[in-house]
């Protein structure tokens, strides 16, 4: 049976769009050569634009599902600042657990998976998969940062900052209802609750060599509580970049997810940006028009990039991250707007340029 849509990556992006696209009417096939559960290392968190483009897809995450989280807090040694997310709701949830919903929710609607079949070449026909050709009007590339489908097409990426990412579960009630980004020497430390009796530990940095027991040294009040504690995963790694495609889509080809556009996981912002992606390219596809798909990337993804920029020079420079921090400390009204902004609850546009050059200036001066 012929598909309408192809999808060549079955992880959380390529599932959604499939999701999106089959809700659309289309008939939708998609193509994997792993074999389910799919899991990524990664922080966990879903944040407010996630959760509701999950509930559009017809996912609708509760408390006996995942764990809800109210809020951020960034710290270092001598700074902490909090901010409330007051519109939405996030939650932490395992990304094994994520996507069995997903893979669920495709099931439901009639979305065909094929497990264990490669993809080698594609064209303006169909794709092959497994040596046998799969004709289709629309392709979709959604295997990942390291997309084969970007190379085969030959679409080259811009920006390309890389940095290295691990993860690993702990058997213990979480002690806060925040996710905590803890700020240490160019890496950061992420405790998100995902359950009533769990919370995933996430860290991000410059060094391969660097894993979660010896960052923990940075830390003493994470260390302290997880002293003794039962794992309860085995740590696993990946490579976290900051890398966009210099084109999205091209002929009846598009992009989504991690190969459309890699966001660092500093923002944790992959999740929410995969499902606003996967829903408007379903749009593209019902308008026969993937330039809509196109202009649409753009603008859900400009903020984040900018954002993410932004918590890299953090990173990287010791003083301004300390500088900020401390900003943030004495004006928690002020953090609140930023972390609006970063949660999607508020756009970028309600700083004008004068605030902006302020912001710049408190931040020097504080």
């Amino acid at each position: 049976m012929d598909s309408d849509v192809a999808v060549i990556g079955a992880g959380p992006a390529g599932v959604a769009t499939a999701i999106a696209s089959a809700l659309k009417g289309f008939r939708v096939t998609i193509f994997d050569s792993r074999q389910p559960p799919i899991d990524k290392p990664c922080g966990e968190g879903l944040l407010p634009e996630a959760v509701k483009a999950l509930e559009t897809l017809g996912i609708k995450l509760n408390a006996t599902l995942a764990f809800q989280f109210s809020g951020l807090r960034f710290s270092d040694e001598f700074s902490s600042a909090s901010a409330q997310i007051t519109q939405g709701r996030a939650f932490g949830l395992r990304r094994v657990s994520l996507h069995r919903l997903l893979v669920d929710r495709a099931t439901e609607l009639g979305v065909r998976f094929r497990w264990g079949a490669r993809v080698t070449d594609f064209n303006s026909r169909g794709v092959i998969a497994s040596g046998e050709m799969f004709p289709c009007k629309w392709i979709v590339g959604a295997d990942g940062q390291h997309s084969a489908v970007r190379k085969i097409a030959r679409i080259g990426s811009r920006y390309t900052l890389s940095r290295f990412g691990f993860r690993r579960h702990y058997k213990i009630p979480p002690w806060t209802n925040v996710v905590e980004v803890r700020w240490g020497h160019r890496c950061q430390m992420f405790v998100t609750p995902v359950s009533a009796d769990e919370v995933c530990v996430a860290l991000l940095s410059n060094s391969p060599q660097m894993r979660i027991d010896r960052a923990l040294d940075q830390f003493p009040d994470v260390a302290s509580r997880l002293r003794d504690v039962q794992a309860a995963s085995a740590e696993s790694g990946t490579v976290t970049a900051l890398s966009c495609a210099t084109t999205v889509a091209r002929g009846n080809l598009a992009l989504v997810g991690d190969a459309s556009c890699t966001i660092d996981g500093i923002a944790g912002q992959g999740l929410s940006l995969a499902f606003q992606e996967a829903i408007h390219l379903a749009d593209a596809f019902a308008r026969k028009d993937l330039g809509y798909y196109k202009s649409a990337h753009r603008r859900v993804t400009r903020t984040a990039i900018l954002t993410t920029l932004l918590l890299l020079v953090m990173d990287r420079s010791k003083w301004i991250r300390r500088k900020a921090l401390r900003l943030f400390a004495r004006d928690p009204g002020l953090f609140s707007r930023m972390i609006s902004i970063h949660t999607g609850e508020s756009s970028v546009d309600v700083l004008g340029m004068g605030e902006i050059c302020d912001l710049g200036w408190r931040v020097i001066s504080a």
